[in-house]
């Protein structure tokens, strides 16, 4: 990823907001981002439309660590971010640290890209 000096941080949620196992999106400076606590305590952070669409993924479903945009049911595996169906697709994905109990989104500083777009090629 990037490196942490040239990332500026923004709180996102505490862990109290986002169990193990859930995911949810917030927004971030005028980007949806969703969050992902994955099983064993890992959070992940990726934008929150689908990038074939433009549909909140939060509203999809996660199971097996793939989710699934609910309105096209394009999935990325929750773990990276890469495409499942289809496969050339790639989420974009955020830096995530967790002090005490607060999640924190990095943003690449003098990064204008946070966002990824897709077509069914």
């Amino acid at each position: 990823m990037v490196k942490t000096d040239t990332i500026q941080w923004f709180p996102a949620m505490t862990l109290d907001d986002l169990w193990e196992g859930e995911m949810d999106d917030v927004e971030i400076e005028g980007h949806t981002v969703l969050l992902a606590h994955l099983d064993g305590g890992d959070i992940v952070a990726y934008q929150g439309l689908c990038p074939h669409q433009e549909m909140y993924l939060a509203d999809g479903d996660l199971e097996n660590g793939v989710l699934t945009c609910h309105a096209h049911h394009w999935q990325f595996a929750i773990n990276d971010g890469g495409g499942v169906n289809p496969k050339n697709c790639q989420l974009y994905q955020y830096e995530v640290k967790v002090e005490g109990e607060q999640i924190y989104i990095g943003f690449p500083k003098g990064d204008t890209n946070k966002y990824k777009r897709c077509t069914a090629d």
